[in-house]
């Protein structure tokens, strides 16, 4: 990292334009890289110091890292546009139960039980040719919901299951690595604003401004010595003689 840019990596189907914007709204003067990455190299680029930080799913391998989780991301189940799940608005895995499946070799999901359905034994070497062999009609693939996005095609659709394991997205970076970009950049992704008190700090007020406030005198407001109503001429004094 230095002072004069900030070098983002992020895994397939995360999306860091929102926070790119932000940054490029508060710091102008130092530019943003991102850099996309498959997920099973995201963090060997952070520890290389190929980037001063990722967007990653977890779990990773937190040795020597800071982890933030950020948000969890839906699962889905992406079939063919005539395929009979695309009838109804969601599924469940037992839902599954008969239908070849694919599983692809960079598989983010981390089962705690068999896949569902029938699995076909030969895995694709992507998520990409997954997608591919699902528009050829050989089985159906369960992904996050943003990398069905990502790998967008008409003839396909997607429907979200209701008790499939979830991918969670984190922010990771060395923990030695420490900075005032690095401070500023976590800030944004929590949400904290620029005035926020470990974000960006607000201008101070001029020091002429304020001494011109400490230093202007009040107004005071003298009492007439002889009262009379409101509008009218003092009136003048009788002596006697």
């Amino acid at each position: 990292m230095t002072d004069s840019s900030f070098r983002l990596g992020y895994v397939p189907g995360v999306t860091p334009a929102k926070w790119a914007r932000i940054w490029a709204e508060r710091l102008p003067r130092t530019p943003i890289e991102l850099i996309q990455v498959a997920a099973a190299d995201a963090v060997g680029l952070v520890h290389s110091a190929g980037a001063d930080a990722a967007l990653v799913r977890l779990p990773i391998d937190k040795a020597g890292l800071h982890a933030i989780p950020l948000y969890v991301e839906q699962t889905v189940v992406v079939v063919p546009k005539d395929h009979v799940v695309s009838a109804v608005e969601e599924v469940t895995l037992d839902d599954l139960a008969d239908e070849l499946m694919l599983n692809p070799q960079d598989d983010v999901l981390m089962w705690e039980r068999p896949l569902p359905g029938r699995v076909i034994d030969e895995r694709p070497a992507s998520t990409a040719d997954a997608i591919a062999l699902v528009a050829m009609g050989t089985g159906l693939l369960v992904v996050p919901m943003s990398l069905a996005r990502l790998h967008h095609r008409k003839d396909l659709t997607f429907r979200p299951i209701t008790d499939a394991p979830s991918s969670q997205v984190a922010l990771t970076w060395p923990e030695d690595a420490e900075s005032g970009l690095m401070e500023e950049f976590v800030g944004i992704v929590r949400g904290r604003t620029a005035n926020s008190t470990r974000g960006s700090k607000p201008a101070p007020e001029p020091k002429k401004a304020a001494a011109a406030k400490k230093q202007a005198p009040k107004k005071q407001i003298r009492p007439n010595k002889v009262k009379g109503k409101p509008g009218q001429p003092t009136p003048k004094r009788k002596y006697k003689r």
